[in-house]
């Protein structure tokens, strides 16, 4: 039995251990663009059915509850909340906030297809739309050398005045990718999510179509993180650690007597 319930516990400081980082990773991204924080979901381990509940007691009885023991606990998931961030006014042109629901589109190195609610993009030497990275942002928008204003209104199109010109060229539409199940997307760092078979296929769409966020210019969207929340969460987390070693030492104690009386 003591050797069980140090294999119980033991699982329960593996357990708080994930959780600990999962909110030191909340904590440190509390002023990344866009973040989105995570939280740890827990789940039981296999019991050990040492009497079922039913089970005949007696030729005429039977047992009307059972005899089952726990082999601990272990982090089944972590979630990503995805409820959105502050917006913030920048006062740069090139910073985009989806307000509402949805993902930019990017592409990556080697043609491969990123997603991210961080909207700092800038102009590329080319004048394209990239992301501070350099990944262009699709559908992909060029912007004239000679741009004297630029404009992004909120269902994503695009436009610039150029110098010599006092009329409004437009330069093309950035969409919004939507997603049956956005908490299914792969974070990949660097602020960008990846599509999985569990988020679905992207469904691209003009801002502000079918629930889609509209896009606000000179603005970026802040984290989601509450710090107090997430503070609270590590003294539970830290509480809990606590009691499973102090488990782990009550257990020692009691094989140390045992030993000692054999």
């Amino acid at each position: 039995m003591p050797n069980s319930a140090l294999q119980v516990a033991r699982t329960g400081l593996e357990a708080q251990d994930t959780r600990m980082r999962v909110i030191a990773n909340n904590l440190a991204n509390v002023g990344t663009t866009g973040y989105k924080r995570d939280r740890a979901n827990f789940a039981t381990l296999a019991y050990q059915d040492q009497r079922v509940a039913g089970q005949q007691s007696s030729s005429e009885t039977a047992y009307a509850t059972g005899l089952n023991l726990g082999t601990g606990v272990s982090v089944q998931s972590t979630s990503r909340i995805i409820t959105q961030g502050t917006l913030a006014n920048t006062g740069n042109a090139l910073d985009l906030a989806l307000d509402g629901e949805g993902y930019f589109q990017v592409e990556l190195p080697g043609g491969q297809l990123a997603y991210t609610r961080a909207g700092n993009f800038t102009r590329s030497p080319t004048g394209e739309l990239v992301t501070v990275q350099g990944y262009r942002v699709q559908p992909a928008i060029t912007i004239p050398e000679d741009a004297q204003s630029i404009t992004v209104a909120q269902d994503g199109t695009v436009s610039a005045v150029t110098s010599g010109s006092s009329e409004t060229t437009e330069l093309g539409q950035l969409q919004v990718a939507a997603f049956a199940n956005p908490a299914g997307l792969q974070a990949a760092g660097d602020n960008f999510l990846m599509e999985t078979s569990a988020s679905g296929q992207a469904n691209l769409g003009a801002a502000g179509d079918a629930g889609r966020g509209h896009i606000r210019q000179a603005m970026l969207e802040g984290s989601n993180v509450n710090v107090v929340e997430e503070l609270v969460d590590m003294i539970e987390c830290q509480r809990a650690y606590e009691i499973n070693s102090k488990m782990i030492s009550a257990i020692d104690e009691m094989l140390r007597n045992a030993n000692q009386t054999m």
